[in-house]
């Protein structure tokens, strides 16, 4: 996957939505679609983490289960997505240091804005906001 990314019409409404209603913890899961890039999907999760309100943590068992969708022929895992309600929409320190560096996107959502990242071999590489279609 490239840095040139795409997204389905109402994805970025309702990665705002989310957070809205979880103003005081993280909301947090995948971001799914086509290989190529496209995200037609959000799929939340349960933030598991012992403190919710500072960090998060996606349900083991939703990520497993979309991994298992995509490989019996599902919407690809094209990354992740949660909240910072009392921080900026930047990677934090914590997000660093749990990082895969495994190229997939990240979107923070923080104060009613949207910041993409991919998460690359030397860090976060900031991204622009990608082309809504369909």
């Amino acid at each position: 996957m490239g840095i040139y990314f795409t997204m389905t019409r109402g994805i970025a409404q309702a990665l705002l939505e989310q957070a809205a209603d979880s103003p005081h913890q993280e909301v947090c899961g995948l971001l799914l679609g086509q290989g190529d890039g496209h995200i037609t999907q959000v799929l939340p999760a349960a933030n598991v983490h012992p403190r919710p309100a500072r960090f998060f943590e996606i349900d083991p068992a939703v990520l497993i289960g979309a991994t298992k969708a995509a490989r019996g022929g599902g919407l690809q895992v094209l990354g992740c997505y949660h909240s910072h309600p009392s921080g900026t929409p930047a990677p934090s320190a914590t997000d660093a240091a749990m990082a895969a560096r495994d190229g997939k996107l990240w979107a923070i959502v923080a104060n009613g804005v949207i910041e993409w990242w991919r998460d690359g071999e030397m860090g976060f590489e900031a991204l622009s906001s990608p082309v809504q279609q369909g």
